[in-house]
């Protein structure tokens, strides 16, 4: 069931999300917001999601308000009974433990198999919806509900309804030259699941929840947990709403069709997640693009652990893009949090970031357009080739650098250090946004060249003299914006000096401890800067537009500062008590090297 799509469509999905609230109505039946009725069909229900929040206008992805709505004079009644099942219906075949539906249409399951199988084996054109109302699947060397054939599956938790499918360890397959079925909710049609209810899976042998095609999360409260990945749709996963909880041996939500590259995506629309993965948690083999909802990411064992050179360990893995557009986000990875192949583009959002590696990485480009992102552990803030702030609040706390952009062709790689003072083809543009930086490597490392037009940059930089707060091999112009960078004096320089905004570089005859404040103002009283470093330092650059050619600026040390603290800035605080310690003029720009 391949479908051509565009890659513009997958991310256009993300931009269709609507809320999935529920209304009751007069019989008590949940109703979706937004699902219509007529007197023509009274008996139509409906489950609590809202039918058209992954639909596109081409139908890009399965997921059609019909999906959501039943005539329940036609619903077929399945009654699983330990070891055997009963129904009415000629439809429903059932061979001991074993019921497998043969046609289209709605079906109502409810009761428990103890070591069986439901099994939907149809070629009609229609859709086939399984109403989950209290059920319980174990099997024990096989799938517990294994589509092998169908149209489309839609799979209903009905509300209020606690439902189970548990898989076994080992599986016995029908044909030894197969690994499939290979999950314990598994389908090679459409897949999706809705509803009100709740559904725990548990794969034993491989996957949770496997679609060979698309698989839509439209509802409910589910829990899986998988011996390998957790939830899978091949050619596409789409998450629109309700709970999801994973506990995966391998990766949490993943889509891997890696044959076109229009599919292999994953989009998040709304939900809450919480993603508990021994591998990545999401992963997608195109694109990942996250549009809202709540996500809890917790892979490799979290930030403080080790990932093997050989295994993949990253919060949020998209091999052509990752865009985040909204959505709340607690990530404690052991590798990158959000990584690309290719781009990652941050537009909205509220990030909280802990990572053992990099906490953004895209090996071509890093963009940040808005959004909140503060990065409390990582060995790298952002890393790429090309990194792009054009907005946003963004904290990063760095082991080594805060930003670092490097390719290899001037004598670094993503991750180390350039090899000498050759500048690359590498690039930082800030042109707007809030950047606070606390690095024990470089604060900004760029082998090439850097562009500010606007925004505030403050760097808490290095104590080490082979590090500098700023570190560029190229050109650093500057026509806008805001810096105030402290750290060691070995390597420190400033923009260049063909920027418009001008720069004032102090280096102190001796060591600065940590905690000390330097305040910056004119012979006539008007603050040009109040900073308090949180590490020692003996270099300090501030980058103004307040600052002027032939002007002699006054520098106190000491005193106290109070007002909003960004990371040591005080940008409309009060100061008082210092020592006047030097005057000062703009400088020329330095280069440290």
């Amino acid at each position: 069931m391949r479908r051509l799509l565009s890659l513009a469509l997958a991310a256009a999905v993300a931009a269709a999300a609507l809320s999935s609230c529920t209304s009751s109505n007069e019989s008590g039946a949940a109703t979706a917001a937004g699902a219509t009725s007529s007197p023509a069909a009274a008996n139509t229900k409906a489950t609590g999601s809202t039918p058209t929040a992954s639909t596109t206008s081409d139908g890009s992805t399965h997921d059609d308000p019909a999906d959501y709505t039943w005539d329940e004079s036609t619903v077929v009644a399945i009654e699983l009974k330990g070891t055997t099942a009963t129904s009415a219906r000629s439809s429903v075949k059932v061979s001991g433990s074993t019921v497998t539906i043969t046609e289209a249409g709605s079906y109502r399951l409810s009761g428990t198999l103890s070591d069986g199988q439901v099994v939907v084996d149809t070629d009609d054109k229609d859709t086939v919806r399984l109403i989950l109302n209290g059920v319980t699947i174990t099997n024990g060397d096989q799938a517990a509900l294994t589509v092998t054939d169908a149209k489309k599956v839609v799979v209903i938790l009905a509300d209020g309804s606690k439902n189970t499918l548990t898989d076994g360890a080992k599986y016995t397959f029908a044909d030894s030259s197969t690994d499939e079925p290979n999950a314990a909710l598994y389908s090679t049609a459409d897949l999706t699941i809705a509803g009100n209810g709740s559904l725990t899976v548990t794969g034993k042998y491989n996957d949770g929840i496997t679609g060979k095609d698309g698989l839509v999360i439209a509802g409910g409260t589910i829990v899986v947990e998988a011996a390998d990945d957790a939830v899978r749709g091949k050619d596409y996963l789409v998450v629109k709403g309700g709970s999801l909880t994973v506990k995966a041996g391998g990766d949490g939500l993943k889509a891997d069709n890696a044959e076109d590259t229009a599919l292999g995506f994953v989009t998040i629309l709304d939900g809450t997640l919480a993603i508990k993965a021994a591998g990545d948690g999401i992963q997608a083999e195109s694109t990942v693009t996250v549009a809202g909802g709540k996500l809890a990411i917790t892979t490799g064992g979290g930030a403080a652990a080790k990932v093997a050179a050989d295994a993949s360990a990253k919060a949020i893995k998209g091999a052509a893009s990752v865009a985040i557009k909204g959505g709340t986000f607690t990530i404690d990875s052991a590798d990158d949090a959000l990584h690309s192949n290719v781009a990652v583009t941050i537009d909205g959002g509220n990030l909280t970031i802990a990572t053992g590696d990099d906490a953004i990485h895209g090996d071509k480009s890093v963009t940040v357009n808005g959004g909140t992102v503060n990065i409390t552990k990582s060995y790298e803030g952002l890393e790429s080739i090309a990194l792009v702030i054009n907005g946003g609040e963004i904290t990063v706390v760095a082991s080594d650098d805060g930003l670092n952009a490097a390719d290899g062709t001037g004598g670094g790689v993503p991750g180390a250090r350039p090899g000498g003072a050759v500048a690359g083809n590498n690039t930082l543009t800030i042109n707007g946004g809030t950047i606070l930086v606390s690095a024990n490597g470089d604060g900004i490392d760029i082998n090439g060249s850097v562009t500010m037009t606007g925004g505030t940059l403050i760097v808490q930089g290095p104590t080490a003299n082979n590090n500098g707060a700023l570190d560029y091999d190229g050109t650093f112009n500057m026509t806008g914006g805001f810096i105030v960078a402290a750290g060691s004096a070995g390597m420190a320089q400033s923009p260049g000096a063909s920027s418009t905004i001008k720069s004032i570089a102090l280096r102190f005859s001796a060591v600065q401890p940590a905690g000390a404040i330097v305040h910056i103002q004119t012979a006539g009283g008007e603050e040009i800067v109040t900073f308090k470093s949180e590490k020692s330092f003996q270099s300090l650059v501030v980058s103004s537009p307040k600052l002027q050619s032939g002007v002699t600026y006054d520098v106190y040390t000491g005193g106290t500062a109070t007002g909003t603290n960004q990371m040591g800035f005080y940008p409309a605080g009060a100061y008082s008590g210092g020592t006047k310690s030097t005057t000062t003029t703009v400088s020329t720009g330095a280069t440290g090297r």
